[in-house]
């Protein structure tokens, strides 16, 4: 048997970013396809038969694939910078698990798989849980395979590259009826269980959250010749826009506003830019309100492009409504670990998506600091191996 802590160790290597700290691993990077290959290897120890499905999804079987399985795992990309187990813990959470329970001599009675989801941070293509959502057919498969990498990549390109058919991408109804419930381990993004407090706590919520695209278009210049009050300057106007999307959140309670991206086009230190680009995330619990929220940063938007003589376009680029965990299911998980907290989260999991689908649920597992999305992420290395016992428990209280 193997604990959390040694296979999280085995990848400590992969996808370290030199630049940001901590790890970048984005969707079939040469650092998220060593990770794939890891897991592969691992699944293959335990005499697990490995699959890739026409979606890139890995599903790891225990048992012959049949609907109705109960279904595990997480996600091995990452941010830019990211930490070192928002998804690789709950992947290696789920492979320790199927040891411990054979260890405990478990015998199911119904097919069990861990699974990988790709593109779960949208950090290469820009849509987040991209896997989940062309299994479930929340993305349409053509704007799949138009999404385009930084580099000017397109999914497609970058898909048939690795092996996949672009043409089979898209809602798959037989994998999707495979899973009969779903469970997903993931390290705790905030501090609801302190750092003091029990190891893991059961999800119950995944607060409403999208991104969109604001596109501020300006007069590209030289930026010695241009005087100042002939300049129109989109990157003035993005600044403002910027300090608007924070006053906007600050005045609404429990919503979450970010521009966590920027980018200027063409980028030169000596040019005024023509175009700025801007990545909003906007979150709240009740989706109406999002809307509202994304409404009124659209119209401050716009007065503040068209007072420095810029337009401002916005562009939806995903969204998930809140999702609230399957009842019976989230009973079963609280049952099966008595005494485990419950827990509403604000960030977004391949378990949302499936759940407007399948009973899916959650687990978390202490996070001491509280951040994530950052190289101080942090699991203690007691709490990330308890996680196997943990769900190993919920696993064969299900099976």
């Amino acid at each position: 048997m193997q604990t959390v802590t040694s296979l999280l160790n085995s990848i400590a290597g992969v996808g370290r970013d030199t630049v940001r700290g901590g790890y970048t691993r984005p969707v079939y990077s040469a650092a998220e396809l060593d990770l794939r290959a890891w897991f592969i290897e691992q699944a293959g120890r335990r005499g697990l038969d490995v699959e890739t499905d026409r979606n890139g999804i890995l599903w790891a079987w225990w048992g012959e694939p049949q609907p109705g399985a109960l279904v595990t795992g997480s996600h091995l990309d990452s941010v830019p910078g990211g930490g070192a187990f928002d998804g690789p813990l709950g992947v290696a959470a789920a492979l320790a698990a199927v040891d411990e329970l054979r260890a405990r001599g478990v015998a199911p009675h119904r097919s069990l798989a861990v699974t990988v989801f790709p593109e779960e941070e949208g950090s290469r293509f820009g849509v987040a849980c991209l896997g989940s959502r062309l299994l479930t057919g929340g993305i349409d498969a053509d704007r799949a395979r138009n999404l385009r990498d930084a580099d000017g990549n397109s999914f497609a390109e970058v898909a048939r590259a690795n092996g996949l058919d672009p043409e089979q991408l898209g809602a798959d109804p037989e994998a999707l009826a495979r899973i009969g419930d779903f469970i997903e381990l993931h390290v705790e993004q905030g501090r609801g269980l302190g750092e003091d407090g029990p190891a893991v706590a059961v999800g119950s919520s995944i607060l409403g959250h999208g991104r969109w695209k604001l596109g501020v278009t300006g007069q590209g210049n030289h930026a010695g010749t241009t005087l100042m009050e002939d300049r129109q300057d989109p990157m003035v106007a993005a600044a403002q826009i910027i300090l608007a999307v924070r006053q906007v959140a600050a005045a609404r309670q429990d919503a979450r506003a970010t521009v966590g991206r920027i980018q200027p086009v063409p980028g030169g230190t000596n040019v005024i830019a023509s175009r700025v680009d801007l990545w909003l995330d906007v979150r709240h619990p009740d989706d109406a309100v999002t809307a509202r929220l994304v409404e009124t940063i659209h119209g401050k938007a716009q007065k503040i492009a068209a007072f420095e003589g810029c337009t401002v376009a916005l562009t939806e680029e995903s969204y998930s409504g809140t999702v609230h965990f399957d009842p019976a299911l989230q009973r079963q998980l609280e049952n099966a670990l008595p005494g485990a907290p419950v827990l509403a989260t604000g960030a977004g999991h391949d378990a949302g998506v499936l759940a407007g689908h399948v009973p899916a649920g959650m687990l978390f597992i202490k996070n001491p600091t509280g951040i994530s999305h950052s190289p101080e992420e942090f699991v203690e290395p007691a709490d990330a191996d308890a996680s196997a016992a943990a769900l190993a428990d919920v696993l064969e209280a299900l099976l």
